[in-house]
């Protein structure tokens, strides 16, 4: 380990940093994980927009804990609905008030939740299915003292600005918590593989001409050298599947689509692929369902437990643990840090040729454009360290700019 500056540090990647065997996970788009991640990142995105151009600022927020609790749902073949709704528990805390305008904060969560999940789910009914739980707060976090009323820091109009000199942030943009962002560059043989793999089984054009499959689409792969072992999860859509047979043929077709995909990407690949493993049609036990995920029948997804930041899980890559999506996107380390240590690590990795590793530790209330550490891990050796330097300082410096991207919808999380 080499230090840079006082708190920017390199080291060169050793053979562990390229494992020969590894293990990546995709919970597709339909999955109730990165439903949660999704829809937290899109009541984030609304309510900083709307503060945005009506105050001049995101006003202080976060949705990041948010929750999915399955509804029930009737399926048999040719047919399949919901019974019991989903149930949506809107967890966070949010600013109500910017001095004395109201926000209509009840009214935009509620609309933007429905209008997700039927976006989603288009044949479900937003207002039967859907049970929406409010459970947001304004609860300060620790920081206020209330022993000394003529003393007003900022903290204690966390949630209820007055006017913009109570965002602190716009005049010292400081860190919300010690905590990690880390990234990597590129991605790895397996993982280009699984995330090119679900956004196209996933995507519009392909369910175009196969309506029965649904979007809870899992993939787990393994690989050892040249060997990738696959499981893949498929749900099918009860309304599209007349009989068992369907559900076969569908299975059967799909596979064939899967094997030429991963050749086409991987041709020194030897492919094995896994499919609905638990599917037993002796008893009728399937993955067959009323609106194409789990979520219609019992399971639950929340913030933070499916895909980082890249889109995968990397057991065997740098992966941090903190869930991004739904926090503010202004000055919350547990997502700033992680989209710009990806960006420095594809900056990094261009400049290189080689593998890229970049880990962003913050410390509550230090300048988030100042990490309190910044560790690169290098593959290649005898790279200019001083344009190293440069390319790392200026992301830092550029921080800002992610948050503009976010709002915008161009910085993808889960």
């Amino acid at each position: 380990m080499k230090a840079l500056t006082e708190n920017i540090f390199i080291e060169e990647l050793d053979d562990s940093g390229n494992p020969d065997f590894e293990v990546i996970e995709r919970k597709g788009v339909g999955h109730p994980d990165t439903l949660a991640d999704a829809l937290a990142e899109e009541l984030s995105r609304t309510y900083s927009n709307y503060t945005k151009s009506k105050f001049g600022a995101v006003l202080h927020h976060n949705f990041d804990k948010v929750g999915l609790l399955g509804g029930h749902s009737h399926v048999s073949f040719g047919n399949g609905y919901l019974t019991h709704p989903i149930r949506v528990l809107l967890n966070g805390r949010v600013s109500w008030k910017f001095g004395n305008n109201e926000i209509p904060v009840r009214k935009m969560l509620e609309y933007t939740t429905r209008d997700f999940l039927k976006r989603h789910f288009p044949n479900i009914d937003k207002e039967r299915d859907i049970e929406i739980h409010f459970n947001i707060s304004t609860a300060s976090s620790p920081g206020k003292v209330d022993e000394d009323a003529e003393k007003e820091g900022t903290r204690k109009f966390w949630f209820q600005p007055r006017n913009l000199k109570d965002l602190r942030e716009l005049t010292h943009l400081g860190s919300n918590d010690t905590s990690l962002g880390c990234g990597y560059a590129p991605l790895s043989r397996a993982g280009r593989i699984v995330l090119a793999l679900e956004r196209l089984l996933n995507s519009i054009p392909f369910k175009k001409t196969r309506p029965w499959l649904g979007s809870d689409i899992k993939i787990m792969a393994s690989r050892m050298g040249d060997d990738l072992d696959m499981t893949i999860c498929i749900p099918q859509i009860a309304d599209h599947v007349p009989d068992v047979e369907s559900y076969k043929e569908n299975i059967k077709s799909i596979r064939k689509d899967i094997v030429r995909f991963v050749k086409v990407m991987d041709p020194q690949i030897n492919f094995t692929l896994h499919t609905n493993t638990r599917d037993d049609f002796d008893t009728l036990e399937m993955y067959l369902t009323a609106i194409g995920s789990s979520i219609e029948s019992g399971d639950e997804g929340l913030v933070g437990r499916g895909n980082r930041v890249d889109g995968l899980i990397t057991p065997r890559l740098p992966m941090a643990m903190e869930g991004a999506c739904g926090k503010n996107p202004v000055y919350h380390v547990g997502k700033i840090y992680n989209v710009a240590a990806r960006i420095i690590a594809q900056k990094l990795h261009a400049l290189t040729g080689g593998r890229a590793q970049v880990f962003l530790i913050s410390q509550s209330g230090r300048a988030l454009q100042a990490p309190w550490k910044t560790i690169i891990a290098l593959e290649k050796k005898g790279v200019d360290e001083e344009r190293i330097l440069s390319i790392v300082k200026e992301e830092l410096r550029n921080m800002p700019n992610i948050t503009d991207a976010i709002l915008r919808g161009e910085v993808g999380l889960y």
